[in-house]
């Protein structure tokens, strides 16, 4: 009989926690309109619902071995206006099951007041193992607060998550989390509607340094990084201010949304600039105003989260010897980064402030600067006036950071983050953070034209060759391609000025080629490219391109073919760059008809032989020489891509050709093994039906007869069969190479055709190149530009067995692998793989996959 005035009383309970919740989150709006302390609105909300959740925790009866905690953001005292509230029932672990029961009753009447809940139910042994598996389990209960119940449980729970964390692993993994959260963002904090907690420079950058922090004992705020030295008092200040700025944006979002919003959609931007008390000026918005302080914001987090986490870095990992190289003069390698060897480089000898860019990108073991270098050179970007401009030296250093063969994308996007691009290309940088208002942009103009230029420099990589191979081979034989960087990077440098601003642009194009020594017909190309950046893409989508005439018009204006493939791969790379949603097949196929139907009218002819047909017709006469009749290729390399063809030499594909052109649908493995025709070692063919522990087995079966993969290159033909060519080296060289071609063709037939597991390789010693000089491992997976499949980038000492490891964590993972390049650079690994599963669609499993491999790759 007592139950119904208990349900009453719940009833009546849960009637006035709602009115009260509901009348303070009124009365704190109405209080942060008039005064504006983000702050305030956060802890006062916090407190507001602890007491709502203590007074319903007393209410349903829970027993007091029981505990209530408040994790995450509502754990650190923090809740934004419309944030989830999330907490956690910690239990003992001889729970009654009618407590179970109490607490869905207790779930349910939080709904009922108002909040979103987001709960989970543990005990302490149960939070132990979710915190070791999940890195996000063990974030969330960091910031644990008891809000009611066992304190001794707490106690527990608290102390025993202490002993059990590790710094190390803590900070690996958050960068990791950090490193996947920034690629799903594009790693740009300059979309035109931001997320101002995820984006890179958003607040989720500033709470990693905060987790970090605490989970290494370094301190709890600012403040007190400031007092460990990790940051300097004013980097102190300006963490405060920008953190300020941030949390009132989202609190003002929430409010204005009256949701959960962290975007800053173009529909609440205006509204956000009048809760801030931003005005339109003559030339720009309300909205653009307060866009450019959310840029700068970000900029400053990005910058300070490089320098917090690199030092925060030193302090968990430290260097015995602390040992430096000298590079030259001025600079030096510390920790695998570049270092300046005293702070007043960059005042003796201005020029440093271009040259440590050219070193990063001709010292590939560099993976940065240095927290000190990138400090120097933000307070030495001031230096870059008229008079360094016009200085030759610096105009040619200027110049070859597009000449170099590697990192230009990472150290134009580095000179932009740092305000070195802008000072030096003043034209650049009245367009750093300028918004573009229009259907296709998402990216301010800074961050469209890098991410043009990163799109042409991707047709030059092999590894992105399956992603447009048309304009991967037509890149591939263009002369001083870097002219083409030069073109990206002026063709949208002029807008916001008013007028046309390809021909605006045209002319800082020109004035700038004169001026760093470029030949007539380089500032020629560069200049048409820049003013003509848009005609090719008006033309394919705008006009017939069935009239001969369009067509006769359109080769009339770009007169060569020079000039018409320049033209193709910027404005393909250019479309690409404006949102990833504007791309599409069908606009790509307007441009390659264009393309292929202006080509024939110049020249006469089908497509322009490159380097990839080039191949193809060698590898055609080494068959003839071999006697095989003319033709009798096609069938099988109908089967091939360009992909293949790019990557293979011609002896390799007549090679394969000779060996396969009658097995092509073999349903048994095909094995062939012959002495390596460059250098040592043997050079083996495997043909085979594809499977997803192919790659595993085959590196066991490799690596238990003594050899080391010197070179891999793993291939999937149109038919789903796999074709992989491996170069094999003997380290001990005690093997008789003949004898090991026989044993190879018909034991690893035998093995790929048995059900045994994957052979293990032999046990190997490191060599004291790579204990004594330890390379720290990387790994990069990103999708590709089709987002079917993914690239992974693997950097690592070499040892025994080390593709053996990377092949096992895939397959256990149901990672299928389409194509590989293995490179090994003396005791350097640096490998890229093409894969593809649905683990890799998932950001959780997608970290715990890197922090696997990491694992595997460390060197003990």
């Amino acid at each position: 009989m007592s139950a119904v005035p208990e349900q009453d009383a719940l009833r009546t309970l849960v009637t006035t926690l709602r009115g009260e919740l509901a009348a303070t989150q009124q009365a704190l709006r109405s209080r942060f309109e008039q005064d504006g302390n983000s702050l305030r609105i956060l802890t006062a909300r916090a407190r507001a619902v602890d007491q709502a959740l203590r007074q319903l925790w007393s209410a349903v009866g829970i027993p007091r071995s029981a505990a209530l905690v408040a994790v995450g953001g509502y754990g650190r005292g923090e809740l934004y206006p419309a944030s989830d509230v999330d907490v956690l029932f910690l239990l003992p672990a001889d729970t009654a099951p009618e407590v179970e029961t109490r607490l869905e009753q207790l779930v349910g009447l939080l709904w009922d007041i108002g909040l979103d809940i987001g709960h989970s139910v543990r005990t302490v042994a149960q939070c132990l193992d979710e915190s070791a598996r999940d890195i996000t389990v063990e974030t969330t209960l960091l910031e644990a607060r008891l809000l009611a119940g066992s304190r001794r449980l707490f106690g527990e729970l608290r102390d025993t998550l202490a002993e059990q964390r590790d710094p190390q692993a803590f900070f690996k993994a958050k960068r990791l989390e950090q490193d996947e959260r920034h690629q799903r963002y594009h790693e740009t904090p300059y979309s035109l509607e931001p997320n101002c907690k995820e984006s890179p420079g958003g607040l989720r950058d500033l709470q990693v340094i905060q987790w970090i922090a605490r989970a290494s004992a370094l301190g709890a705020s600012w403040r007190e990084l400031a007092e460990r030295g990790l940051i300097t008092a004013e980097e102190a200040r300006q963490l405060s201010r920008v953190e300020r700025f941030m949390r009132d944006t989202r609190v003002r979002l929430h409010l204005i949304a009256r949701r959960r919003e962290d975007r800053i959609i173009f529909d609440h931007q205006e509204a956000l600039a009048a809760a801030f008390g931003l005005a339109a000026t003559p030339t720009r918005r309300a909205s653009e105003v307060l866009m450019q302080h959310y840029y700068r914001s970000a900029k400053t987090i990005t910058q300070l989260n490089t320098i917090l986490l690199q030092n925060i870095s030193a302090a968990l990992f430290p260097v015995e010897d602390g040992a430096t190289h000298p590079i030259n003069e001025r600079f030096q390698s510390s920790r695998e980064l570049l270092d300046v060897v005293d702070e007043e480089v960059f005042e003796r000898e201005p020029s440093a402030l271009l040259e440590c860019f050219t070193l990063l990108q001709r010292h590939s073991e560099l993976k940065g600067m240095t927290a000190r270098t990138l400090r120097a050179l933000w307070r030495a970007r001031r230096l870059i006036d008229a008079k360094f401009r016009r200085d030759p030296k610096n105009r040619a250093l200027f110049l070859s950071l597009f000449q170099q063969t590697r990192g230009l994308v990472h150290e134009i996007r580095r000179m932009n983050q740092y305000g070195i691009l802008g000072r030096y290309l003043p034209a650049f940088g009245r367009i750093v953070g300028q918004m573009q208002h229009d259907l296709f942009h998402v990216y301010t103009v800074d961050q469209h034209i890098l991410q043009v230029m990163r799109n042409v420099r991707r047709f030059t990589m092999s590894e992105h060759a399956h992603e447009y191979p048309l304009l991967s081979r037509l890149i591939t034989g263009f002369e001083r391609r870097w002219l083409l960087y030069l073109s990206a990077l002026f063709h949208d440098i002029a807008k916001g000025r008013g007028g046309d601003h390809s021909q605006l642009g045209m002319r800082d194009a020109r004035l700038f080629c004169r001026q760093h020594g470029l030949s007539r017909e380089d500032t020629d190309l560069v200049v048409f490219l820049v003013e003509h950046h848009l005609s090719m893409s008006t033309v394919a989508q705008k006009q017939d391109l069935s009239d001969p005439d369009v067509v006769r018009d359109f080769a009339r204006l770009v007169k060569t073919e020079r000039r018409l493939t320049a033209l193709y791969i910027l404005t393909h790379a250019d479309i690409r760059g404006t949102s990833p949603k504007v791309w599409n097949a069908w606009r790509g196929k307007l441009l390659e008809d264009l393309y292929l139907s202006a080509l024939r009218h110049l020249k006469g002819e089908g497509i322009h032989a490159t380097d990839c047909s080039d191949r193809q017709q060698e590898a055609r006469h080494l068959l003839r020489y071999f006697g095989l009749r003319e033709g009798i290729e096609q069938e099988f390399w109908t089967r091939l891509d360009t992909v293949y063809f790019m990557r293979h030499e011609p002896d390799e594909i007549a090679w394969h050709t000779r060996m396969l052109y009658f097995q092509a649908d073999a349903t048994v493995p095909v094995v062939k093994a012959r002495p390596n025709q460059v250098g040592d070692g043997l050079q083996v063919m495997v043909y085979a039906p594809d499977q997803i522990d192919l790659f595993v087995r085959l590196c066991g079966f490799f690596g238990r007869l003594g050899y080391s993969i010197a070179d891999a290159k793993i291939h999937t033909t149109n038919d789903g069969h796999a074709l992989d060519s491996f170069v094999l080296l003997d380290p001990n060289r005690h093997l008789n190479s003949r004898d090991m071609i026989a044993l190879i063709e018909t034991g690893l037939v035998e093995r790929l055709q048995s059900d045994h597991p994957a052979d293990q390789p032999v046990a190997g010693r490191l060599s004291r190149e790579v204990r004594h000089f330890p390379i720290t491992p990387e790994i990069v997976i990103k999708p590709d530009e089709r987002r079917q499949h993914h690239i992974m980038h693997v950097t690592a000492a070499d040892r025994p067995g080390l593709l053996y490891s990377v092949a096992r964590v895939l397959a256990a993972h149901h990672i299928r692998l389409h194509t590989a390049k293995i490179t090994t650079l003396g005791e350097r690994a640096e490998d890229v793989f093409l894969i593809s599963g649905e683990e890799l669609g998932n950001s959780s499993t997608l970290i715990r996959l890197e922090q696997e491999l990491l694992g595997e790759l460390a060197v003990s």
